[in-house]
């Protein structure tokens, strides 16, 4: 079996088995996996109560790794999440005591019920794969993926996530409530208690490296990176938007339609693959003014949405 297709089939058995218990949510399962074949990061945003803890528990145990669960509350440090140096009474030496973030798969649960300052404590983490306590750098275990779940900021106890914090995400999607036959199966299938404990593992590590490996040698023609350039550089040109795309949100959105390729069987990229993202990549990365400052997020990815009808698509 040629490795791009047993890093298909090994993207198919993870969609599978996280479907087993997210029922009738197949775009967020998707969503979820290509983030962890990009390498990169998903924010999973709704209302309290329609499974964000489930999905992202989901992909944890699906993977033969590390897994770590930080509920974010008021009152968390940012020594919580990354560690501290003890002092060793018996050495008379301060030893570096590593904190929850050194683990494969980071569940942030309720992100922005915590304040800026223990938020930002991830920063480093996500985007180098690495934490410095003291002047000292200690790196994290590969893979790494932060999966963090958060309630729409207008809800009591919430602080919205900094710019730099949102950048680092690849992808923010919602979950969204089920339809009534989705509910019904989930009642029947929650009689006996969380089916989400009893998910067996179908991926170990080495599978996910070599899978990340691949997913960069998925072809990008040029034209279609001038595409997804034209698209990042309309956020920045648009009267509705006070800060465009950044740099590394492109070179992030970019990854993450090379992902949705190889999710879809196929060693090249498609226009279809860098609309489908669009908004999930971008719609976090702009900052709205004007008449839309404020807006919500179904506001920002309406407004993005338009706008990507008007960018030009490659023959």
């Amino acid at each position: 079996m040629p490795m791009s297709q047993e890093a298909y089939e090994t993207s198919r058995s993870l969609r599978q088995n996280i479907e087993r218990v997210v029922l009738g949510k197949p775009d967020v399962v998707q969503m979820l996996t290509v983030a962890l074949l990009a390498g990169e990061h998903v924010l999973l945003e709704d209302v309290p109560g329609v499974g964000k803890t489930l999905a992202a528990k989901a992909l944890a145990q699906s993977i033969h790794g590390s897994f770590s669960r930080l509920q974010f509350t008021p009152d968390l440090l940012p020594s919580d999440i990354t560690g501290s140096m003890i002092y060793r009474s018996d050495t008379r030496e301060f030893e570096f005591s590593p904190g929850p973030i050194f683990a494969n798969v980071i569940l942030a649960d309720e992100i922005n019920r915590a304040p800026p300052r223990t938020q930002s404590a991830l920063l480093e983490a996500m985007s180098e794969g690495q934490v410095s306590i003291d002047g000292k750098t200690h790196p994290l275990p590969k893979p790494f993926i932060v999966v963090a779940t958060q309630n729409p900021f207008e809800f009591e106890g919430t602080y919205a996530l900094p710019e730099s914090q949102l950048d680092r995400f690849l992808l923010r999607t919602s979950i969204g409530y089920p339809s009534r036959e989705t509910e019904q199966q989930v009642m029947l299938t929650h009689r006996m208690g969380e089916p989400v404990d009893s998910l067996d593992a179908v991926i170990g590590v080495e599978g996910i490296m070599t899978a990340q490996r691949l997913v960069r040698e998925i072809r990008f023609d040029e034209t279609l990176v001038d595409y997804l350039l034209d698209i990042v550089e309309a956020t920045r040109n648009h009267d509705g938007f006070q800060v465009g795309v950044s740099t590394r949100g492109a070179l992030s959105f970019y990854r993450g339609c090379q992902a949705r390729a190889l999710t879809e069987n196929r060693d090249f990229v498609t226009p279809d693959d860098i609309k489908a993202l669009a908004v999930p990549s971008l719609s976090h990365r702009v900052l709205p003014e004007g008449i839309f400052q404020g807006a919500s997020r179904e506001a920002v990815e309406t407004q993005l949405a338009d706008l990507l009808q008007q960018v030009p698509v490659p023959v």
